[in-house]
């Protein structure tokens, strides 16, 4: 089978007794234009989106006939999973991540990056509140990037000006 587009979205869209399936993908492939892959009862799904990146969340329906709907889910995967004490604190957390050019997640009042060791390190030595959890990473926050710079308008300058108070 052969999908074009998203048609809807399993909240906002009218089920009317019908059966759901479901393709689960990592959290890194929510953003591929081209995959194919089994849903859970195992029937064969290509995804083609040609004209647009298709950013599929959870519960985004990619095919319905009269008896079932396929939609999407994500699979949870190793997190690294940050609580930052301060608005200093997130700053500071999401710059060091940011400059490793990582993905960021941020759901449930908290901070979210797939699990890699060294990062893990990096965070316990400088003293953030994090843990290893498994988590459904499906709220990417969204970041534009500059050119990093040596002045004091640098963003990261920027940035610790908003979150600390003026002396």
């Amino acid at each position: 089978m052969l999908v074009k587009e998203k048609i809807g979205n399993l909240e906002l869209f009218a089920i009317n007794n019908r059966n759901i399936d479901y393709v689960l993908l990592d959290w890194y492939e929510t953003n591929k234009r081209i995959l194919h892959k089994k849903t859970v009862l195992g029937r064969d799904i290509s995804m083609k989106f040609l004209n647009e990146n298709p950013q599929l969340g959870v519960g985004d329906i990619v095919y319905e006939d009269d008896f079932s709907l396929i939609a999407i889910d994500i699979k949870e995967c190793d997190a690294i999973v940050i609580r930052p004490a301060s608005m200093y604190e997130m700053a500071a957390v999401c710059y060091e991540i940011g400059n490793k050019h990582l993905p960021l997640f941020y759901q449930d009042e908290e901070i979210v990056v797939a699990y890699e060791v060294p990062l893990f390190a990096l965070l316990t030595a400088g003293g953030y509140n994090i843990e290893q959890a498994k988590r459904k990473l499906i709220q990417p926050l969204k970041t534009t990037v500059t050119p990093h710079g040596s002045s004091s308008n640098s963003l990261f300058n920027r940035i610790m000006k908003l979150t600390t108070d003026p002396e």
